[in-house]
């Protein structure tokens, strides 16, 4: 059994792009400022929309930190906009992400259990906070649904990295 390399902390973010809700694109490495990148398992999950809905109350705290925040995932052009239509996020929302792309960001990728789950293979959770330099600050990774970090923590962490020029963590070769 093979897994993709995991993205080291510190590491450069990779340029992946994915297409983005309402036009454009979702390209994590080639924005400026501090970013959050969320990767959620798609329309299928039940655990994804709780979670990006806290995701979307906690806009303006991560605003306030200087974070833009956005999430993606495998799912087509329709299921991400009838999850967005339904559940009303404001963030940016991405779609497509292929099994190249989620490998070249060291998740999990799971195959559906039937075809009334999805019809195609999907990241696990990921969550990226990347400063303006373009690497990881923070790396979470998991290979299941019911493990994720706290958002709000996520939030007061990055205001804190800044305030505090906190180094990167886990780079010890």
């Amino acid at each position: 059994m093979t897994h993709a390399t995991k993205i080291a902390a510190g590491a450069a973010f990779p340029p992946i792009s994915v297409a983005r809700l309402g036009g454009g694109e979702i390209a994590p490495a080639s924005m400026e400022g501090w970013r959050l990148l969320v990767v959620y398992r798609g329309k299928h999950c039940p655990l994804c929309k709780p979670y990006l809905t806290t995701l979307d109350g906690l806009i303006e705290t991560f605003a306030e930190a200087g974070v833009q925040v956005m999430a993606i995932s495998a799912d087509p052009e329709e299921k991400a906009s009838a999850d967005a239509a339904e559940f009303g996020w404001r963030f940016p929302l991405g779609y497509g992400l292929s099994v190249e792309q989620m490998q070249a960001l060291g998740l999990y990728v799971s195959d559906p259990r039937s075809p009334q789950e999805t019809d195609r293979p999907f990241a696990e959770p990921g969550l990226f906070l990347i400063n303006p330099a373009g690497t990881v600050q923070i790396v979470d990774i998991s290979n299941a649904p019911f493990s994720r970090p706290d958002l709000t923590a996520i939030a007061r962490g990055a205001k804190r990295i800044q305030d505090m020029n906190y180094p990167i963590r886990g780079t010890h070769g």
